[in-house]
C-alpha cells in the first residue's frame, strides 16, 4: 500500500466508517486535514460560525442516528470552543469523535502562540483523549478512539499537531474498520428471580423510565399491563415512553407534570429502567427501589437502591415478563391515570381559553407548534423555561424525536442541534424551540442556517428575560436581578440574513402565524413576544418554596415594583387558581 499522510489516512478511515460530515471551522493547524477533505470529496465539512455549535450539532446527529459523528477545531482557542458541546455529547452518551488540531509538535511546552494542552483539557469530557506524538501512532490510536466512541457511546478526542498531519506513513497491515457490536446483556437468573419476587410481593408498582428504554417500548408496555403499573419517565425518556402508552403518567422533577410524582410516592416498589435521573430529591426514599441499567456504574448513583441489575432494559424486561405474576388490582394505576388527567386539564388552562389583546402565552404557543408540526418532526428543546414548555406541551409520537441538553443543561443548544438534525435527516421536519437567552448566545448560527438553506422552523420565545432564572430566584426568596434583556425584533433580523421572519405580538395572532411558518418550504424564524411574567410551577410545591416565592413578591412590592407583581399575578391567574 502506498504511503499516506496522517491527514489522508484520517480522512479515509472516517469515510470508511460511514462519516458523512464534519462540523467545525477550518484554518491554521487544521488546514492539512481540510485540504484532504476537499480533494477526497466523501466527507462534507460543515462550516459553522462557532466551534461550540459544531460540537452541539455533532452531538445531535449522534444522538439521533446512534452513529459516529465528528467535529473539529483548530489549535488553541479553536478547539477550546468545542468543549461545552462535547460535555453535552459525553453526558448524553452520543458517539462523537473530536479532532483537536494542535500547534507544531516541536513547540509544545514552549508557550508558543495559541498553545494549550488539549489532551488534558478534554480528558474530563471524553472516554478516550490522546495527543498524537508521531505519525506511526495514528493507525492504532485512531482505531482506539473511534472504537471507544462507538462502544462506550461517548466522546473521543484526538489532538493532532498540524505538522504531523502532513507526515507520511505506510499503513499496511494496520487498517481495519471499527466494529459496531450489539451485545445482549441480561442479569443472572438468580438476580431476575429476586426482582420477580419483589414485583410479585408488591401491591403498588411504578415504572420510572429513561433513555435506556429507547428500544424497549413494547416490552415495558407489556410489563405495565401485566403488573398494572403506571409509567413515569424522565425528559430523555419521554420520546421513547410517552407515545402510544395507555399507562403513562408524565414526569416528575422541576419539569414534571401529570400524576408521576404522586405515583412514585404512593408506590411500595419503584423500578427504575434505564434512567440516570439527576435529581435525587424527586425520588422517594421510602418505597423499595429496583434499578436496571446497561451501565453498572449507574446503579445506586442517584437513589437508594434495594436491588440493582446490570442489563439491557429490553432483554431484562422481556425475561422478567415470564417470571412476573399477573396482577388484577388496578387501584394504584387508575389513581395515577386520574391524577394525570386532572393535571393535564390544569396545564391546558391557557390552551383552551384563548384571549386576544394580550401578550402571547407560551403554553398556548407551544401547543400550536405541537399541533402543526409533522408526526415525524425532530424537536430541539432549549435549557430554561423552554425545556418545561417542551416537556409539557410537545406530544411524543412514535416517529418523533425530542432532544436537548437534558443532562449537561447548557444554554444555546437548540439551533446548533437543529442544524445537526436537519443535515442528518434532510427529509424530516426539524423544529427548534428557542429561549431568547440561549438563542442570542449563539445567534451567529442563523447565518449557517441561511448559508445551507436548511428548512428549520425556529420559534423564539422573546420575553426579554431569563425566565427560568427569574423563577429560580423567586423560589429561593430572591428578587430577580440582571435577568432582563433588550432584544431586537428577531423576525426582522432573520429577514436581513435571508430567512423568512414572522413577528407575533398578540395571543390571537399565534395560530395564524405558527400555521404559516409550517407552510413555508425554507427556513423560517417566528419571533413570539411572549408574556415575560408567565411562570411554570412544578407538580409539587414545598412549603419552603411557597414561602420564599411570597417573600420575593413582598420584596418587589417594597422595592416599588408593584407593576411586576401585578403582572405575575395577572399572567398566571388561572394557574394559581388551580392551587387554591
Amino acid at each position: 500500500m502506498a504511503d499516506k499522510t496522517v491527514a489522508e489516512l484520517l480522512v479515509s478511515e472516517l469515510a470508511d466508517n460511514g462519516v458523512k460530515r464534519i462540523y467545525g471551522l477550518v484554518g491554521d493547524s487544521l488546514n492539512p486535514i481540510s485540504d484532504v477533505l476537499r480533494r477526497d470529496g466523501r466527507i462534507d465539512f460543515i462550516h459553522m460560525r462557532h466551534e461550540e455549535s459544531a460540537a452541539f450539532a455533532a452531538s445531535a446527529e449522534a444522538q439521533l442516528t446512534e452513529k459516529l459523528a465528528v467535529c473539529a477545531g483548530t489549535a488553541g482557542p479553536g478547539n477550546l470552543h468545542l468543549i461545552n458541546g462535547l460535555y453535552d455529547a459525553h453526558r448524553s452518551y452520543a458517539p462523537v469523535f473530536a479532532i483537536a488540531s494542535h500547534i507544531p509538535q516541536g513547540q509544545i511546552g514552549t508557550g508558543y502562540f495559541q498553545e494549550t494542552h488539549p489532551e488534558k483539557i478534554f480528558e474530563e469530557c471524553s472516554s478516550y483523549c490522546e495527543l498524537l506524538s508521531s505519525e506511526e501512532q495514528l493507525p492504532r490510536v485512531l482505531q482506539i478512539a473511534l472504537q471507544t466512541s462507538i462502544s462506550q457511546k461517548g466522546v473521543s478526542t484526538l489532538a493532532i499537531p498540524g505538522d504531523i498531519s502532513n507526515k507520511s506513513l505506510d499503513p499496511s497491515g494496520l487498517r481495519h474498520n471499527s466494529y459496531h457490536p450489539e451485545p445482549v446483556k441480561v442479569p443472572a437468573e438468580r438476580e431476575l428471580s429476586k426482582l420477580a419476587d419483589m414485583v410479585n410481593s408488591a401491591k403498588r408498582v411504578t415504572l420510572f423510565c429513561g433513555d435506556g428504554c429507547r428500544h424497549a417500548h413494547k416490552e415495558v408496555i407489556a410489563l405495565a399491563e401485566k403488573i398494572k403499573a403506571p409509567i413515569a419517565y424522565t425528559m430523555r425518556g419521554k420520546q421513547w415512553m410517552g407515545a402510544d402508552n395507555p399507562y403513562e403518567v408524565g414526569m416528575t422533577g422541576l419539569l414534571g407534570f401529570g400524576g408521576a410524582a404522586a405515583a412514585l410516592e404512593k408506590s411500595d416498589l419503584i423500578i427504575i429502567l434505564g434512567a440516570d435521573f439527576p435529581y435525587p430529591a424527586f425520588i422517594p426514599t421510602f418505597p423499595k427501589i429496583a434499578q436496571v441499567d446497561i451501565r453498572g456504574e449507574h446503579l445506586g448513583k442517584k437513589a437508594r437502591v434495594d436491588l440493582g441489575l446490570e442489563g439491557d432494559v429490553k432483554e431484562t424486561v422481556a425475561a422478567l415478563l415470564a417470571m412476573a405474576n399477573e396482577k388484577t388490582d388496578r387501584a394504584h394505576l387508575d389513581a395515577a391515570l386520574k391524577d394525570t388527567k386532572k393535571a393535564r386539564e390544569d396545564l391546558d388552562v391557557y390552551v383552551n381559553s384563548v384571549a386576544c389583546a394580550r401578550k402571547p402565552h407560551p403554553e398556548y404557543a407551544t401547543s400550536l407548534i405541537d399541533k402543526y408540526a409533522a408526526d415525524d418532526a425532530v424537536f430541539t428543546i432549549p435549557t430554561g423555561l423552554g425545556t418545561l414548555w417542551g416537556a409539557r406541551y410537545i406530544t411524543p409520537k412514535p416517529q418523533r424525536n425530542i432532544i436537548g441538553s437534558f443532562s449537561h443543561g447548557s444554554m444555546a443548544n437548540e439551533i446548533p442541534m437543529a442544524i445537526g438534525a436537519q443535515l442528518a435527516y434532510p427529509d424530516r421536519e426539524v423544529v427548534a424551540i428557542c429561549g431568547d437567552g440561549g438563542f442570542t448566545m449563539l445567534m451567529g448560527e442563523l447565518l449557517t442556517v441561511a448559508q445551507y438553506d436548511l428548512p428549520i422552523k425556529m420559534f423564539v420565545y422573546n420575553n426579554g428575560t431569563l425566565g427560568f432564572i427569574d423563577l429560580e430566584m423567586m423560589a429561593a426568596g430572591y428578587v430577580p436581578y440582571k435577568t432582563s434583556m433588550k432584544n431586537p425584533n428577531f423576525a426582522e433580523l432573520a429577514k436581513v440574513v435571508g430567512i423568512e421572519g414572522i413577528r407575533i405580538n398578540d395571543n390571537c395572532e399565534l395560530e395564524a402565524g405558527i400555521k404559516k411558518a409550517f407552510e413555508i418550504k425554507g427556513p423560517v424564524l417566528v419571533d413570539m413576544a411572549t408574556n415575560p411574567h408567565a411562570i411554570a410551577l412544578p407538580p409539587k410545591i414545598s412549603f419552603t418554596q411557597a414561602k420564599n416565592f411570597s417573600l420575593a413578591m413582598s420584596k418587589l412590592v417594597l422595592g416599588g415594583k408593584i407593576d411586576d407583581v401585578l403582572g405575575v399575578l395577572k399572567a398566571n391567574e388561572k394557574t394559581l387558581k388551580t392551587l387554591i
